[in-house]
């Protein structure tokens, strides 16, 4: 889950830049919305994940917890 979650936020700064034409020289208040943005994707994301697989998902956090 990790390693997708790197992968969405660099795609998403990624095309930031695109639409910019940034090199990196943003302020800390456009780092900052852009974080932002890409957090609220994010926990959309695990959201949806949730809205799928919530019984397993309770299911298996509930085993590993009984260990």
């Amino acid at each position: 889950m990790a390693a997708s979650t790197q992968r969405i936020r660099k795609d998403y700064e990624r095309k930031e830049d695109l639409k910019k034409g940034s090199t990196g020289g943003e302020t800390a208040a456009e780092r900052a919305e852009k974080l932002k943005e890409s957090v609220e994707k994010i926990i959309d994301e695990i959201d949806e994940i949730l809205e799928e697989n919530a019984e397993e998902f309770v299911k298996n956090f509930v085993q590993r917890s009984g260990e």
